[in-house]
């Protein structure tokens, strides 16, 4: 076991109370394995975890604690920062009520609040729902638009990255029709920019290497198909390789994740939601991290929703949150060795 000191403190909260996210932190806390890179802890609630403990049929403690300081960080105990009230007994696995989405939005800010003090190096987030966020009548639909919101970042991209591929979305959740519309040479220049600078500060690359996907089938084939290629994308790698930067592209959609996986790029950047996540779930569907680049903290999260279906049942599995955990723990090691030099 490494010793505390040198083991980044690494927050998961516990995302949707009444989601798959306290079994599947009771089943990843169990791998002792996590606990000589990180030391993890728990921003939820006792009752839940202790709840989801009996759905697993687990022998683990759940310990509550008030700081960072007073957790063990040793396999076998659960330490809990309590940042809700929860009854177990008054609520329902896959029944979301005002009440647990404003708890799972409480999580949130708590570990973001913590992870900009400097209390934890990292933050994971557990799988939220987007309805059970205006149940409690939140302005955000997501992770993403809080996290930037409550830390003031105003460039920020979403990666989805596993060993084998790594994508970065210019677009996230705007309707297909109007991808087109929300394109700008600056838009797809600041991603690849935000894309260049987090490889090197978080993933540890020196020398990032990053393809760029074109819109329009066959990337416009000489506007073709369309003019989005020429006149947005271009000219925005051009002023990405000007700076110094190892970008290349804009290649056509339908053959360039065939060459990325395992192939000669360190990321993706794609136009649109699901040009980037169809060919990642393909391969990353249960080990897939979803990580927040351009924010003043390390931030992953698991590639998956609340599963309200299976949720108390004790099947969820855990993989993606794993991932999650020791991706977070990598970044947090690699941004500190890149701020000291």
């Amino acid at each position: 076991m490494v010793e505390n000191t040198t083991r980044p403190i690494i927050g998961i909260t516990m995302g949707d109370p009444v989601g798959i996210g306290p079994e599947l932190i009771c089943q990843a806390l169990c791998n002792s394995e996590i606990y000589r890179y990180c030391r993890p802890f728990v921003i939820g609630d006792t009752q839940i975890m202790a709840a989801a403990k009996q759905v697993l049929h687990s022998e683990q403690l759940v310990a509550a604690i008030k700081t960072t300081a007073a957790g063990t960080y040793e396999p076998g105990c659960i330490n809990v920062y309590n940042a809700s009230r929860l009854n177990a007994a008054e609520i329902k696995w896959g029944g979301p009520t005002p009440m647990t989405g404003q708890a799972m939005i409480d999580y949130i800010t708590t570990g973001i609040d913590k992870a900009l003090s400097g209390e934890i190096s990292a933050l994971v987030t557990s799988p939220i729902n987007k309805t059970a966020m205006k149940m409690a009548k939140s302005r955000f639909h997501g992770h993403t638009e809080l996290l930037a919101q409550r830390t003031g970042a105003s460039q920020y991209a979403m990666m989805m990255a596993g060993n084998r591929l790594k994508i970065v979305l210019v677009t996230i959740h705007i309707p297909l029709a109007t991808v087109s519309n929300h394109l700008s040479r600056d838009r797809v220049f600041e991603t690849i920019k935000i894309t260049d600078d987090s490889l090197r500060e978080r993933f540890g690359v020196s020398r990032p290497r990053i393809a760029v996907a074109g819109l329009n089938p066959h990337a416009g084939e000489e506007d073709m198909f369309g003019d989005e290629e020429s006149r947005v994308i271009t000219p925005a790698i051009s002023r990405a390789t000007e700076m110094g930067m190892n970008v290349l592209g804009p290649f056509p959609p339908d053959t360039l994740f065939y060459h990325a996986v395992d192939g000669p790029y360190d990321a993706v950047v794609c136009m649109y939601h699901d040009q980037g996540l169809i060919p990642f779930k393909m391969i990353h569907f249960s080990d897939g991290v979803n990580t927040t680049l351009g924010l003043p903290i390390v931030r992953t999260s698991v590639d998956h929703g609340t599963a309200y279906d299976i949720a108390g049942k004790g099947i969820a599995n855990p993989g993606s949150l794993l991932a999650a955990i020791r991706m977070a723990a990598e970044q947090a090691i690699n941004r500190l060795s890149a701020d000291s030099a």
